[in-house]
């Protein structure tokens, strides 16, 4: 007994450690979107980040996935619904938005996907809803603008906005409704196999863009540094912080975890000044309190809220 509790003491410790890795995880995915313009195209790396996963997760679940075939090909328009919300929405639009935006912009946009996580689930889920939640809502909300905008509230008449934004926007949005059609549709898989499905078809829908992007002149210079932007995209933030994530929860649960939410914008507000020279401003520290703030209320108002898987944009 004393050994088993030892154990567990010991796992529990390097959970809480670990948690503290997986958003600097996350904003490897950040540094190589800003890196690809000029190397390799955003469909194109969305394409091999998710091959390379996809091929991966196989090896760690191939007899599931066998075992399961008749039901994975019954239900493939939904995981196909999936993977173009999380592979090529989540996936290649916000490497299509760092052509234009920030890293520290993107992190802070992305932060906010759990609030429109609860949101959706107020209207779709019909569940409760209480003022603080509500409270959060606009602050988070009011806190992406802030960022969108860098601030200038008095001059958006004037205010050139940059596109790069609006794609991580719609990047989110489309994490958001990934993580409520997860939830709404059951499925008989673990939750590894269910993401190597879903990592699958996402490289089949992504297929034509990466054809098409190929035709494109100046998006592509194929050689080591777009094989290597390819691997770290596939490995470090996508297979590498999901295991760790998951692997966390189970030993902390969600709610414990969740401190990945708020550590994610300061890592890479730090990484993006230290490697790609992108100062923080002032308009990023209020619309991170904003937002993380937003978060918070959000998340902790109630416990029958849809929890967010970990983010595959990141």
């Amino acid at each position: 007994m004393r050994d088993d509790a030892a154990f567990h003491a010991n796992q529990t410790r390097l959970a809480m450690i670990m948690v503290w890795l997986v958003p600097a995880l996350w904003t490897v995915n950040y540094v190589v979107a800003r890196t690809a313009p000029g190397v390799i195209g955003p469909y194109t790396l969305a394409l091999g980040r998710w091959l390379v996963a996809a091929v991966v997760l196989v090896c760690f679940c191939g007899p599931e996935l066998w075992l399961r075939r008749v039901e994975i090909a019954r239900l493939w328009w939904q995981y196909a619904i999936l993977g173009t919300l999380g592979m090529l929405m989540c996936g290649a639009w916000v490497y299509q938005g760092a052509r234009s935006t920030g890293a520290i912009n993107i992190a802070l946009i992305y932060s906010a996907s759990p609030v429109l996580i609860a949101l959706g689930a107020a209207v779709w889920f019909g569940e409760y809803f209480r003022w603080r939640q509500i409270t959060g809502v606009l602050l988070a909300l009011t806190g992406v603008v802030h960022v969108v905008v860098k601030g200038q509230w008095m001059t958006l008449d004037t205010l050139q906005f940059v596109p790069g934004d609006w794609w991580v926007v719609g990047a989110t949005t489309a994490w958001a409704a990934y993580a409520l059609l997860l939830k709404r549709w059951a499925s008989p898989l673990s939750a590894t196999a269910r993401l190597t499905v879903i990592c699958t078809t996402g490289v089949v829908v992504l297929l034509p863009f990466a054809i098409w992007e190929a035709g494109q002149p100046g998006l592509t210079q194929w050689g080591l540094q777009a094989g290597l932007l390819i691997v770290a995209a596939g490995l470090i933030p996508g297979l590498g912080a999901y295991l760790i994530y998951s692997w966390a929860q189970k030993i902390l649960g969600a709610s414990r975890v969740a401190v990945g939410l708020y550590l994610g914008p300061l890592y890479t507000a730090l990484v993006s000044w230290a490697v790609l020279g992108e100062r923080p401003g002032w308009h990023h520290a209020m619309g991170a309190l904003l937002i993380l703030s937003g978060v918070f209320l959000v998340t902790s108002a109630s416990g029958r809220s849809v929890k967010p898987p970990l983010p595959v944009g990141s």
